[in-house]
């Protein structure tokens, strides 16, 4: 069965787990996350190509909301590391780097529907 045949709550969990668990590496205190010897934009252009393409994945006639919603995710981030006490700092240019890795999956998604479609 493909991902996009499955029930609208279902894909809506699956996308919503996935945004939790990225608000969650974002928001956590510095100290109780894994390091990762990745420079900090990609580490984020990396996160964010996850979430976009397993929403477009999930949602593919709607690669427009989910860009969207995933910009959205973050900007949101990105402030809330600016507001809260546990020693995040917020950075505009991890949105950048937020939006290179949506870009890229959507261009993936998009080389991968043109690849795959019947004629």
């Amino acid at each position: 069965m493909r991902i996009d045949r499955l029930p609208a709550p279902a894909r809506l969990a699956l996308l919503g787990s996935a945004a939790a668990v990225l608000l969650w590496l974002c928001l956590a205190p510095s100290r109780d996350l894994p390091r990762v010897n990745l420079w900090d934009k990609a580490e984020h252009a990396g996160a964010w190509a996850v979430l976009a393409g397993l929403g477009v994945a999930l949602f593919p006639r709607r690669p427009g909301r989910i860009a969207g919603f995933a910009l959205a995710l973050g900007a949101a981030v990105e402030v809330l590391q600016g507001l809260l006490p546990f020693g995040r700092d917020a950075d505009w240019r991890d949105l950048v780097g937020d939006a290179a890795g949506i870009a890229f999956a959507l261009l993936v998604a998009a080389l991968a529907r043109r690849a795959f479609a019947r004629p």
